[in-house]
């Protein structure tokens, strides 16, 4: 559905993804309405060992591999992107903390997946998505907006 930014040999080196401070995390996988109803319960929070944080469940911790990478969600295929909301303006937004997106940030290659990406939300397809699931527009503290988009969630 989305093409990938961060190369995966990148993400395999990282140790920021798939890992959250606090259960209730913003961070958190916000699930599409049709994801839900294939995944459910399977991907869930978990306590990492020694109680430090917790993991989303489908990360193999010791491979820090994605257990369901082929069929990842889309939050997960959009990142270090978020669909962010600010008051009643929703923006593009990147997570700074991913070391590959920010060495890149004033990159050409940035830039024209910064385009790819845009047409890609405002693209009809995608702009139903969004309307139908608001749960993946949060208010994310922290990122760098980068671009407005065109959404009105229901």
């Amino acid at each position: 559905m989305i093409k990938q930014f961060v190369p995966q040999e990148m993400c395999l080196h990282c140790k920021g993804c798939c890992r959250f401070a606090t259960q209730d995390s913003v961070w958190q996988l916000h699930l599409l309405e049709e994801e839900q109803k294939k995944i459910g319960d399977k991907i869930r929070l978990l306590s990492k060992v020694g109680g430090d944080g917790f993991l989303c469940s489908c990360l193999d911790e010791r491979s820090n591999k994605c257990t369901i990478y082929e069929s990842r969600p889309f939050e997960c295929r959009l990142y270090p992107f978020v669909i962010n909301r600010r008051s009643d303006q929703v923006f593009l937004a990147i997570d700074l903390n991913c070391p590959f997106a920010q060495g890149k940030l004033h990159s050409p290659q940035f830039k024209e997946y910064l385009k790819y990406l845009v047409d890609f939300l405002e693209s009809p397809l995608a702009l139903e998505i969004l309307k139908n699931n608001p749960q993946v527009i949060q208010p994310y503290d922290e990122v760098f907006d980068l671009a407005e988009l065109r959404i009105h969630s229901k």
